[in-house]
């Protein structure tokens, strides 16, 4: 299995639009910030976590073939707000979309048109699909267990696909949800910024906090702020089995 990294970026991207700090000024390619969002893939199967306002951008450079599913962790626009740009890989067939209950209703006022009784042609062909943390279920030839996080006060998804999971926008999970990691071994978890609490996201040290409970070999952090720093610096001063993840990146799995 092989994960891809489509965005690593907060709701804002980086650069910030009219920031002028370093982060948002460098060259470096791993200082440039997508909104969040991965691939899940092997040879017969491929996932979509998340589908933000930059999936187009994203998905360009990528091979043009079957997506069997798209998993949402919440309704906030950086995760859904591309929703409509799936358009082409209907050719394949009607895309399953996979939601909790908040997401699923967000997601049928945010595209009316595309489940409305008389559908314009050529709007998005979606199959949507109701799911709840703690009920596991197959797509293709990938097993995935969602299970809830708290992003703040709303409940959102993350996503275990055998030893490896994928969370974002996490403040606290509870002691029941941490339980269904036991046993990841490569980890993706949110971690803004090194400084300044946020309310409804994790620090780097709160993720890597979690990462030690969850026992996870190898941690990647990302949705993360310019204001974690450049990321060769920002490198630096993670422990060891700990690193921001990049756009673009590819992670080669069991």
């Amino acid at each position: 299995m092989k994960v891809t990294f489509l965005g690593t970026g907060t709701s804002c991207g980086v650069p910030v639009i009219g920031c002028q700090c370093s982060v948002c000024q460098s060259s470096d390619p791993k200082d440039k910030r997508l909104r969040c969002s991965i691939l899940v893939e092997t040879e017969q199967t491929r996932l979509l976590v998340d589908c933000g306002p930059d999936f187009r951008q994203q998905i360009l450079p990528q091979p043009f073939r079957r997506i069997d599913g798209i998993l949402i962790t919440h309704a906030h626009y950086d995760h859904m707000g591309g929703m409509d740009d799936i358009r082409p890989y209907c050719q394949f067939g009607e895309i399953n979309v996979y939601a909790d209950r908040l997401a699923r209703e967000a997601m049928l006022q945010m595209l009316p048109y595309c489940f409305a009784e008389h559908r314009y042609p050529g709007v998005p062909a979606i199959g949507l699909h109701e799911i709840e943390a703690g009920h596991p279920f197959q797509i293709g030839d990938i097993g995935i267990m969602p299970l809830q996080v708290m992003h703040g006060k709303l409940p959102i998804l993350g996503y275990r696909f055998g030893r490896f999971a994928y969370i974002t926008d996490m403040k606290t999970i509870d002691a029941q949800n941490e339980a269904l990691l036991d046993g990841v071994e490569t980890l993706v978890v949110n971690a803004l910024r090194f400084d300044k609490p946020h309310h409804s996201h994790q620090l780097v040290d709160d993720a890597v906090a979690f990462a030690r409970r969850v026992g996870a070999h190898r941690t990647l952090l990302t949705h993360v702020c310019h204001d974690v720093g450049l990321h060769v610096e920002a490198n630096k001063r993670l422990p060891k089995g700990v690193e921001l993840a990049y756009d673009g990146q590819e992670v080669d799995l069991f």
